[in-house]
């Protein structure tokens, strides 16, 4: 089990509780902030001291207050530590629900965890710490089929196609002209549409700039 944990969190109920899991799991040594420039200087003070955090536990989000921040968010705090301390677990503890966002996390930030802050959360801490203790991944229950179906996505030629275009600047409504002048089959506008508002629903989008944007990240177009 962990030695020494900190918590990265800027809403102090939430601090008490996740302090409260790791007390029922016997990690004696656990400190928190509410800020994440805070947060990267307790790691480079407990590696400077040779006594090192095994584990960050951090929100994506933190609210602005009177005190200007170098990091803003989560996503910057684990790039931050995870340049100083490479063989940090992060454990993130998050309201997002959103499956390609959640999915990045793992793929581009390296991390070992996430829980979503919801009903039953601290259950699914206590499983989620557990879990990476033992050189595993960990994620709630409640996200593991959203994000399977993001990963089990294919997007075929004719996907690729149709978002180009957007990308492109064309409407989508100009789009069937373009598929039927090249012989692109179905061309009409409602299988455009269907489409479109299928990928947008297994990715969680609701706007047709959202998945442009997806696509562009992850080099898909």
């Amino acid at each position: 089990m962990f030695k020494r944990v900190l918590i990265a969190e800027d809403h102090e109920s939430v601090s008490i509780s996740v302090q409260r899991t790791l007390a029922d799991l016997q990690i004696a040594q656990s400190e928190y902030t509410y800020y994440c420039d805070d947060a990267l200087m307790h790691i480079r003070k407990s590696l400077s001291e040779d006594q090192p955090f095994d584990l960050l536990i951090t929100d994506l989000s933190f609210e602005e207050d009177h005190r200007p921040q170098t990091i803003a968010g989560g996503r910057e705090l684990i790039t931050a530590v995870k340049q100083v301390h490479p063989s940090i677990k992060v454990l993130v503890f998050s309201a997002e629900n959103k499956a390609a966002i959640i999915d990045s996390l793992f793929k581009e930030f390296g991390i070992n965890g996430f829980v979503r802050k919801a009903r039953h959360d601290s259950k699914e801490l206590k499983l989620a710490i557990e879990a990476i203790a033992q050189d595993k991944t960990y994620l709630s229950s409640d996200l593991k089929k959203t994000v399977k179906q993001k990963n089990a996505y294919e997007f075929s030629d004719y996907d690729i196609t149709i978002i180009s275009l957007l990308a492109q600047g064309m409407l989508q409504k100009e789009i069937p002209n373009y598929l039927q002048q090249n012989n692109i089959k179905p061309s009409g506008l409602s299988s455009v549409e269907k489409r479109l508002n299928l990928m947008k629903e297994i990715l969680e989008f609701s706007k047709n700039e959202q998945l442009v944007a997806y696509c562009k990240d992850f080099g898909i177009i």
